[in-house]
């Protein structure tokens, strides 16, 4: 006999391959009726229905969004969900900003979204580690963004994270 959480995986994703549609009622609640994991499985199930991904992360509250985002590098959405990246990027949450420069946004943000990125990370204490593909991605006008920003802490008085002094 099948857990609770996996007998209603095992009967949402059905409905969401039948249905794409259907994922905007049963993802709010995956989480906690389908268990960790329920989330990604459900997105796994639209097969890169980009518009409806897009419309699910439009609607949902940072924990859908962290779902999608982090998720996004498997859902063969090629760059079409670069939006959604920049979207986090925009926002005041750490997880979304983190989640933002994940495997997905580091390759396929442009070079400048990437940087502004990056720095965002610094200015809201996020660790650089957290950024996917930084050694790649790592350039020389990234290389100065960085150090514009730590002369203007050191002229602040403050601090300068470990991670940017590694960097510059």
């Amino acid at each position: 006999m099948k857990e609770p959480a996996q007998e209603w995986l095992a009967q949402a994703l059905p409905q969401v391959e039948a249905d794409p549609h259907a994922i905007h009622r049963l993802f709010p609640q995956a989480e906690r009726r389908g268990g960790p994991g329920a989330r990604r499985a459900l997105l796994g199930a639209l097969h890169g229905h980009h518009a409806v991904i897009h419309s699910l992360y439009e609607a949902g509250d940072s924990g859908e969004r962290l779902a999608i985002l982090t998720a996004l590098h498997e859902l063969d959405l090629e760059g079409t969900a670069v939006g959604l990246v920049e979207d986090a990027l925009r926002t005041n949450d750490a997880r979304l900003v983190a989640a933002a420069l994940g495997p997905y946004g580091s390759a396929w943000l442009d070079d400048h979204s990437f940087r502004q990125g990056v720095l965002k990370c610094v200015f809201m204490s996020i660790p650089l580690a957290a950024v996917a593909e930084l050694d790649r991605r790592f350039d020389a006008e990234l290389a100065r963004m960085l150090s514009d920003y730590a002369a203007e802490l050191r002229a602040a008085g403050r601090p300068v994270p470990r991670d940017v002094l590694e960097r510059i």
